[in-house]
């Protein structure tokens, strides 16, 4: 997921609030989580046993061994140290290019590779990816209430610190406007954590269920190609509202797949069987984003 907004507008908050709504790991998970971090020397006698999802965030001056892993004898990076919670990357452009570009095989296989002169290790890295920015050097592009400094040329070099595939591998591209005062101080009663987190455990077990019979998929976002034409099929009017969005917007063939895998989570989290058409157009503008950034 990347958040967009000004400074201040709650990125950092809904991101380390996020590891509050996911569910609970198995216990299968925690092993597999201990693990890794006990390679990494990163478990000691307080601490034996991991039963919470971990949350790692990275400072931007980190190097691509830093996050990916490596040194003389490799040890889990960032990547695999975030392996079944999440990985935020706070001020995204910030980060060096190179750097981000290395996510691309994590995000893609799940699992990060490193080839050194003590061996070939490979480290699981199946993470959820959070990223927060802002949407201009300066940060008030769009603000109602600061105006811009930044010019033109400014803007589109900070944007383009950021690669389009790596864009196309996020899911959710979410704009986090500035609240105002009278609606800080309200109390209107939302939902709190325990609420969501009942909802997404409920979810989760609707995706275990229907990945029983396919060993190592158990959540939407594991599915391949061929999984995601069984499990997401659209009515006609659904593939009408698709269709159109991939034409206009030009949408490649990865962002086709996870707007379906998308679609598939928000009917679950109904508990839908079928796939709507609101939760197609939903999935879309999860994507429009980059798009109506960096055209």
């Amino acid at each position: 997921m990347l958040m967009l907004g000004s400074p201040g507008t709650g990125k950092s908050m809904l991101a380390k609030r996020l590891v509050t709504i996911l569910p609970s790991m198995t216990e299968e998970e925690a092993i597999e989580t201990t693990k890794i971090h006990s390679v990494a020397g990163l478990v000691d006698g307080k601490n034996s046993f991991l039963a919470t999802r971990p949350f790692r965030s990275p400072h931007h001056t980190i190097s691509d061994v830093g996050l990916l892993g490596g040194s003389s004898f490799p040890t889990p990076g960032e990547v695999s140290l975030a392996h079944n919670g999440i990985l935020f990357l706070d001020e995204l452009p910030e980060f060096k290019r190179s750097t981000l570009e290395v996510l691309r095989q994590p995000l893609e296989d799940g699992k990060v590779t490193i080839s050194r002169a003590a061996g070939k290790f490979t480290f699981p890295s199946r993470f959820s990816l959070v990223a927060a920015m802002n949407p201009c050097p300066c940060g008030y592009l769009g603000d109602p209430s600061r105006e811009c400094r930044c010019s033109p040329n400014q803007i589109e070099k900070y944007r383009q610190r950021i690669s389009g595939p790596l864009l196309d591998r996020i899911d959710l591209h979410v704009d986090v406007p500035a609240v105002d005062y009278k609606e800080l101080r309200e109390d209107s009663g939302g939902e709190s954590s325990e609420v969501i987190r009942e909802r997404v455990e409920e979810a989760r077990q609707i995706q275990l269920e229907r990945f029983v019979s396919h060993p190592g998929v158990n959540t939407n976002a594991n599915m391949g190609s061929k999984l995601v034409s069984e499990f997401c099929w659209l009515s006609r009017s659904s593939e009408s509202v698709l269709e159109q969005a991939m034409n206009t917007l030009h949408f490649s063939a990865r962002a086709h797949d996870r707007i379906l895998k998308v679609a598939r989570t928000l009917a679950d989290l109904e508990g839908e069987r079928d796939i709507k058409d609101m939760h197609v157009m939903e999935a879309i503008q999860y994507r429009t984003l980059d798009r109506n950034l960096w055209v």
